[in-house]
């Protein structure tokens, strides 16, 4: 079975750090210096997804996924508590597991199991349930680039790209020099907006991932990142 890269896609959807070994992106549209600073961007994206005070009374997740790659339908469910994550994703009756308790993790795919590196456990202890809480404003600058014909708020960071529709303030699009992925709509959970569907593309492969039921504050425990 070839092998599944989806943690990969989902990692540069929500990633907020800096990699010293991914390039920067380059760009042929037109950029100039936003009038809104990173912190102004990162804020009015908190408050479109809900408020800082909602998003931070979500104490722990569970996602529900259907994911559509390689022509296959793959089911995930990801548990989410703090910086702790577990992701289990169901293709042709084998598991993909990935899990980090809070120190340490793992990846475990047909039955091959890979300890996450130091590089990516010092940026895993980072995590926030909410990914957006996570955000650090000092890591980018700011810019404004027109897609399509529609201007988007940029944080442009060695690592990474996010684009933020300047009407809503919500996430649109992230990108590196290795991929990318776009968040074409949003499901609304207890006052919250979720990703509901993300197309992805990188290292040859697309992806979409479909949401289909977000619970917050509910089924998690910390036996579940054992």
């Amino acid at each position: 079975m070839k092998k599944i890269i989806i943690p990969f896609f989902c990692a540069v959807l929500l990633s907020t750090s800096v990699n010293a070994n991914v390039q920067r992106v380059t760009t042929i549209e037109s950029n100039v210096k936003s009038q809104l600073s990173p912190q102004q961007i990162i804020d009015k994206y908190i408050e479109a997804l809900g408020g800082k005070a909602k998003l931070e009374s979500v104490k722990s997740s569970v996602s529900e996924d259907v994911i559509s790659a390689q022509g296959m339908e793959i089911k995930s469910v990801t548990k989410k508590m703090g910086n702790k994550f577990k992701s289990v994703q169901s293709i042709m009756g084998q598991e993909i597991v990935s899990v980090f308790d809070g120190v340490k993790g793992h990846s475990n795919q047909t039955g091959t199991k890979v300890e996450f590196t130091p590089d990516r456990i010092v940026e895993l202890k980072k995590g926030k349930t909410i990914d957006a809480l996570g955000l650090d404003a000092s890591k980018f600058t700011s810019a404004v680039e027109t897609l399509d014909g529609k201007s988007y708020n940029v944080l442009v960071s060695d690592a990474v790209k996010l684009y933020f529709d300047t009407s809503t303030g919500l996430l649109y699009k992230t990108g590196n020099a290795m991929s990318g992925a776009v968040i074409k709509s949003y499901i609304t959970v207890d006052g919250i907006k979720f990703p509901e569907q993300i197309e992805a593309e990188g290292g040859g492969q697309k992806v979409i991932i479909k949401t289909t039921k977000v619970t917050v504050n509910s089924g998690v425990t910390d036996a579940d990142f054992q």
